[in-house]
């Protein structure tokens, strides 16, 4: 399958103990999230027929499983899919396993929910994961806001960025507010109060930090 990278050592009489060294790919879930469950049981399913030696995570996403014989590939896939309900990552020519941000699920700048989308395509293009379809690798990568925060831009083929929609709506009077230093307003949600923080220099704590310039 296409989760699994072929390693072979060029003397294996010299170095017995990696005559085979396979890598193999496990589809990470939708922003990282796994459960001290999950992990612990990935952790004892690599232990029984793998060296334990783990890559978290890749440069493309997929935790990497390092270094196993030919002869435990099938019975260590079996396990994944059967008693874990997981499945192998994507690699060579083939669609990579697609990766996203956090999203909604706790960034307050998302603009889309990256998991949502991220988890419908991972199961519609399933299939291509594990048999090349295409004469070179392929990705999709979902980043929530311009931040892009999982680098969609530079490394995936097809880059999902999400942006505001319409233009960008301004409370005017809580700006005021917050500038006059207003006690309905606190700075940073109140964390400075307390002391004098001199004069409000909105280019600077405002403008200048704006990611997409969308505030000026």
């Amino acid at each position: 399958g296409g989760g699994i990278v072929g390693r072979y050592s060029d003397v294996p009489t010299w170095f017995p103990a990696v005559e085979h060294f396979h890598t193999i790919r496990i589809a990470q879930p939708t922003g990282l999230y796994y459960t001290t469950e999950n992990l612990g049981q990935l952790m004892n399913l690599w232990e029984k027929y793998g060296s334990g030696v783990t890559n978290m995570h890749g440069s493309t996403g997929d935790m990497i499983f390092l270094g196993t014989r030919t002869e435990n590939l099938e019975r260590l896939f079996w396990d994944l899919t059967h008693d874990l309900n997981q499945d192998l990552g994507g690699s060579g020519s083939n669609l990579r396993t697609p990766s996203c941000c956090l999203g909604d699920s706790r960034c307050e700048w998302a603009c889309y929910d990256t998991q949502e989308v991220c988890n419908s395509l991972t199961n519609r293009y399933q299939d291509e994961f594990h048999r090349p379809a295409f004469p070179y690798k392929f990705k999709f990568k979902f980043s929530a806001c311009p931040n892009d925060c999982v680098a969609a831009i530079a490394r995936s083929d097809f880059a999902v960025i999400g942006t505001w929609k319409g233009s960008i709506r301004i409370d005017q009077a809580a700006v005021q507010g917050y500038i006059a230093n207003d006690s309905e307003y606190p700075s940073n949600a109140g964390a400075h109060k307390g002391r004098d923080w001199g004069k409000f220099d909105i280019q600077k704590e405002v403008i200048d930090l704006c990611p997409t310039n969308c505030m000026w």
